[in-house]
């Protein structure tokens, strides 16, 4: 019988709507609503009467508010697993997600025909993102992540991203787990980075600065953490305040001495390592900001009209990136061909090439690399099973 927590207990429209909506997509499915070791069934009819009573509950009687049990034997023996945020975050260490990718971009070099599949619609207001694939070479397993990604949810108390990722067995169809998209995009980010650190920064990188100080940052300097011996890293957001609070969060664990600075110039001037992750539309890390040797993870720009680089980076930089031709469409590579500073056969690998042995990230110490990255379908299978086979 499978679990799930809502983290935000206030917010019935969406408790309410995620219910029903399994209510009704899924035959055989009953949802037990849970008030201490009391079970009771739930009905299509009386879900938001429900929802809004476990809404209001104190946190520590919500930590198992539905539970999911289904009677349908036509997909499969075991009831689907539904893993929520706090599921994933306890599952998914950075170690699990750095092994994880790994794992996978080996075996797509195995199984080039396996690349994974992406689809977009833009609305008024935001934009939805369908990202699927199989898992390459033994196909066991397939996963669809669909995303909304709306910036002005803020002003409504929501996330900008919500989703889901369902996670199918690949021989006879049967549906695994549901879980949470945010979390699982947020770790699946932060290893596919790391995965490029381990290839394109010098293995002696100790200083590193972050440029943005929103969800996502926290968790690429963990996974950061697992791939390089940082012992200092500068914080730098526009909002101060937001930097202070990075610092406070993240100073101290793993040995790493963080300070958040006013001014992220002369910290990039002394870093092995800079992380840009904002959701700027025009470049803050310039070419005479960065020394020699340097390793840049360029995060933020995640479709074409976000831009956290000076496209003059590009011309003499080692470029790395996730997907070539995606990048070369929406990442920051876009905007360095459309300057005319580098082609795409100035590329030197992908994270396909790098796991597999095909490409050294970094040829000397002296030259800076760049990793610019979208996203894939197959990091988000990678990351589904891995979810999955820790909840064994």
């Amino acid at each position: 019988m499978g679990s799930l927590r809502f983290p935000r207990h206030q917010d019935v429209t969406m408790m309410n709507a995620f219910v029903k909506g399994c209510l009704t997509l899924t035959p055989g499915l009953t949802i037990y609503s849970a008030s201490g070791k009391r079970r009771r069934p739930v009905r299509r009819e009386n879900a938001s009467k429900v929802c809004s009573r476990i809404a209001w509950r104190k946190p520590m009687d919500t930590s198992r508010s539905f539970y999911f049990q289904s009677t349908n034997q036509s997909i499969g023996k075991e009831p689907v697993l539904l893993l929520s945020a706090e599921d994933l975050k306890k599952r998914l260490t950075p170690e699990i997600g750095f092994a994880a990718l790994n794992a996978a971009y080996k075996a797509l070099a195995q199984d080039p025909d396996s690349e994974p599949k992406t689809l977009g619609f833009k609305v008024d207001d935001g934009s939805f993102h369908i990202k699927a694939g199989v898992y390459p070479k033994s196909r066991h397993f397939f996963a669809a992540k669909l995303n909304a990604n709306f910036p002005g949810n803020h002003r409504h108390n929501l996330p900008t991203i919500q989703g889901l990722v369902v996670l199918v067995e690949g021989a006879k169809g049967v549906p695994l787990a549901v879980m949470d998209s945010g979390e699982l995009t947020a770790i699946r980010t932060a290893a596919a980075n790391a995965l490029a650190a381990s290839h394109g920064a010098r293995p002696n990188s100790r200083v590193a600065t972050i440029i943005g100080c929103g969800f996502q940052s926290g968790y690429v300097l963990e996974a950061f953490q697992n791939v390089l011996p940082l012992k200092q890293v500068f914080a730098y957001d526009r909002d101060t305040k937001r930097a202070k609070a990075f610092a406070g969060a993240y100073h101290g664990k793993g040995g790493v001495m963080v300070e958040a600075v006013q001014d992220f110039t002369a910290a990039t001037g002394s870093s092995d390592v800079i992380i840009t992750c904002t959701t700027s539309k025009s470049p803050v890390l310039m070419k005479d900001h960065v020394r020699p040797g340097t390793f840049i993870a360029a995060v933020g720009a995640d479709n074409a009209e976000k831009q956290e680089l000076d496209p003059e980076l590009f011309r003499d930089a080692a470029i790395l990136v996730d997907d070539l031709e995606k990048c070369a469409l929406e990442a920051e590579l876009h905007h360095a061909l459309a300057a005319g500073v580098t082609t795409k056969e100035n590329v030197r690998a992908d994270l396909c090439q790098l796991a597999s042995g095909q490409v050294k990230g970094r040829e000397t110490d002296d030259e800076i690399v760049i990793f610019d990255s979208l996203g894939t379908g197959l990091q988000d299978v990678a990351l589904a099973w891995a979810a999955y086979e820790a909840s064994a």
